[in-house]
């Protein structure tokens, strides 16, 4: 049984929820995050985790018998999806990662990162963390086998599991967790990613296998694209809309073509079809809800809702003003929410790993 945790990059503390998924509360669980909305959902849900800031701030736990060290160490410079810099990524944490395993007293470790990372950069990472921790492993785990979504990822742990049960599909299909009349076409939603408030178009969907969407025969769910506009700029801007459907959220505008368009008699002659989705299969269409993304990543329900956020206030005394810090709970935005989740941990994967610590 162990006491203290640490938890680097803790995004809305997914090694929190596994833990208390497993029945384990630590005496300590101590959380480095920088990102001000994953935290505040942190705090919502655990207040009484002892927050550092700044993953460069590890010496503070100098000292300190640490039981477990979980840390998804940023992925965009290693990512396919990302610029592929590796350690010259100003974004990279890497180093600071390996620091604070040589600095700190740690037994046992569980660190994540994206499969899609290179075979020379995944052989660094595994020599470096077995040169401080001899009997390290390195596994590569689909989160498919826990949730309805594909998500390659390797995890370095000297925590002995139990590997084939991991990798037994627990049948979780995409349609399981939808939570309106929407089908998916697949069973295993695309990977989520921390762009998926971008939104998504079925060019996207279908060419470049990103951005999960979900279908309706009847449309009752939202917006139906039909063509994208022959007009420079992002797809959001180039995106045409069936009159039949909901209009998409309305924004300041403010010009360069980003008002929203519908088809007219002569539409086709001013737009660009996609593929033949859109006059042939008739469905209706829309992205993932931010409660679909946190089932995907087998988050509880609505978990990412709100956040507890510092604020600053002046109170008026009768001779001065005073300024004070309090704490305020606000609801959290969806964009918000689908950042923190693209980036975070497949929970109910780590919590498997976990349970050989405490087995």
């Amino acid at each position: 049984m162990y006491k203290i945790v640490s938890s680097f990059f803790d995004g809305f503390s997914g090694t929190m929820i596994a833990l208390d998924k497993l029945g384990i509360t630590p005496d300590e669980y101590h959380a480095f995050e920088i990102d001000p909305y994953s935290s505040a959902v942190s705090r919502y849900n655990y207040p009484n985790i002892i927050r550092h800031g700044d993953a460069r701030n590890w010496e503070v736990l100098k000292g300190k018998k640490i039981d477990l060290l979980v840390a998804g160490f940023p992925c965009q410079s290693y990512s396919v999806a990302g610029l592929q810099k590796f350690q010259d990524d100003p974004r990279d944490m890497s180093k600071v990662l390996l620091d604070a395993l040589k600095g700190l007293d740690v037994d046992k470790i569980l660190i994540e990162n994206v499969a899609s990372m290179p075979k020379v950069w995944k052989d660094y990472f595994t020599e470096m963390f077995q040169s401080i921790f001899p009997d390290v492993v390195c596994h590569e785990v689909n989160s498919c086998v826990k949730s309805g979504q594909s998500r390659r990822r390797l995890y370095w742990t000297n925590i002995e599991f139990d590997v084939m049960e991991l990798m037994s599909d627990s049948g979780i299909v995409m349609n399981d967790i939808l939570e309106d009349g929407a089908m998916a076409d697949r069973d295993k939603s695309h990977c989520l990613d921390a762009n998926y408030f971008k939104g998504g178009n079925l060019r996207h969907y279908y060419e470049k296998a990103r951005r999960q969407v979900v279908f309706d025969k009847n449309g009752n769910i939202g917006c139906k694209q039909v063509g994208e506009a022959d007009i420079k700029g992002y797809d959001i801007i180039r995106r045409v809309y069936s009159r039949q459907g909901k209009a998409p959220s309305l924004t300041t505008m403010q010009g360069g073509h980003r008002e929203p368009k519908v088809e007219c008699d002569n539409w086709i002659n001013q737009t660009t079809l996609l593929k033949e989705n859109a006059d042939v299969d008739e469905l209706f269409w829309r992205a993932l809800t931010p409660l679909e993304c946190e089932r995907l990543q087998t988050v509880p329900d609505q978990y990412t809702q709100h956040g507890d956020f510092y604020v600053y206030e002046e109170i008026e005394m009768p001779y001065e003003t005073v300024t004070h810090k309090v704490r305020k709970t606000k609801k959290i935005s969806n964009s918000q929410r689908y950042k923190m989740l693209g980036n975070g941990f497949t929970v109910d994967v780590i919590a498997h790993i976990l349970k050989g610590v405490d087995a």
